[in-house]
């Protein structure tokens, strides 16, 4: 039976980010859902003082309808997204960035639904929480200003998180493409950019969500790695590959890798979706 892609969005981003990818997927012949998580996609908010011109300080003080979502809201929707894909066949999830950490709270919670998961330079924590990882020497090259140079508001404050990708600062956007889009033109940068969503909730997870060997290491599972990421390195994404291998050692990664930056698999994604297909190939081959 055909399987069924979940697609999980990162951090700031939304379903929209894989319209390209699904086409590609669809002309191959598989079936996908993307997946907006709450308060993404046609629920963000998108404050007037977002839209230009732009009101700075309105933008640094009005509410944003992801205040108060948890990772566990995130993944009970995606949990029910998971349901009623699993009633129409096999179910392969697949994660980018920030989207593992809820696929992987969803692969605890439930990994009856799950036939394959697949890690696209995703996060899977399993020695240390999400936020600890940004200490360690994998994650060394990379700097932590580049959000914070268009960083709108107070955190603490908004009970969000809120970037201002609109902005015009050339510095801002140096970093941002440095970061999410090196490989890219400028216009594709751009148009990337303007698909992100101004606010992300704040909550990561904490020791319990993450990689669970009797739950989550039940499932067969993928790692694409992005050789070129400068978003979440190659060496952070090995260590990930080496933990979750050492949590279950009788069902270790299947290993793979995408020439690109953090973004590029999304833009050009022809080689994404011949990767997925060639994993789709592991259901239909058991069957």
């Amino acid at each position: 039976m055909q399987p069924t892609f979940v697609l999980v969005h990162g951090a700031f981003a939304n379903s929209f980010s894989f319209a390209p990818l699904q086409a590609e997927l669809g002309l191959l012949g598989h079936r996908s859902v993307a997946v907006d998580l709450p308060g993404h996609g046609f629920a963000a908010t998108y404050p007037r003082a977002y839209q230009a011109p732009q009101d700075p300080e309105g933008l640094a003080t009005a509410p944003g309808s992801i205040k108060g979502v948890t990772l566990a809201d995130n993944a009970a929707y995606l949990i029910g997204i998971l349901e009623r894909a699993k009633r129409n066949g096999p179910v392969i999830l697949v994660s980018h960035s920030r989207g593992g950490v809820t696929a992987t709270a969803a692969a605890n919670a439930r990994p009856d639904l799950i036939d394959r998961i697949v890690y696209v330079s995703a996060w899977c924590p399993v020695d240390l929480n999400v936020g600890d990882y940004y200490a360690e020497p994998e994650m060394a090259t990379v700097d932590p200003a580049s959000l914070a140079l268009a960083m709108a508001g107070n955190p603490a404050e908004l009970g969000l998180l809120r970037v201002n990708f609109r902005t015009a600062d050339p510095k801002a956007l140096a970093a941002f493409k440095a970061a999410f889009l090196a490989d890219g033109t400028d216009d594709e940068f751009l148009t990337f950019l303007n698909t992100f969503q101004p606010d992300e909730n704040l909550d990561v997870g904490t020791s319990t969500d993450r990689a669970q060997a009797e739950t989550w290491g039940r499932i067969p599972k993928t790692y694409v790695r992005l050789a070129d990421d400068t978003s979440l390195p190659l060496a952070l994404q090995d260590r990930l590959i080496r933990e979750g291998d050492a949590l279950t050692p009788d069902n270790p990664y299947d290993v793979r890798t995408l020439q690109g930056s953090h973004l590029k698999w999304l833009t050009d994604p022809a080689p994404a979706a011949r990767v997925l297909g060639e994993i789709a190939g592991f259901l239909t081959a058991v069957e």
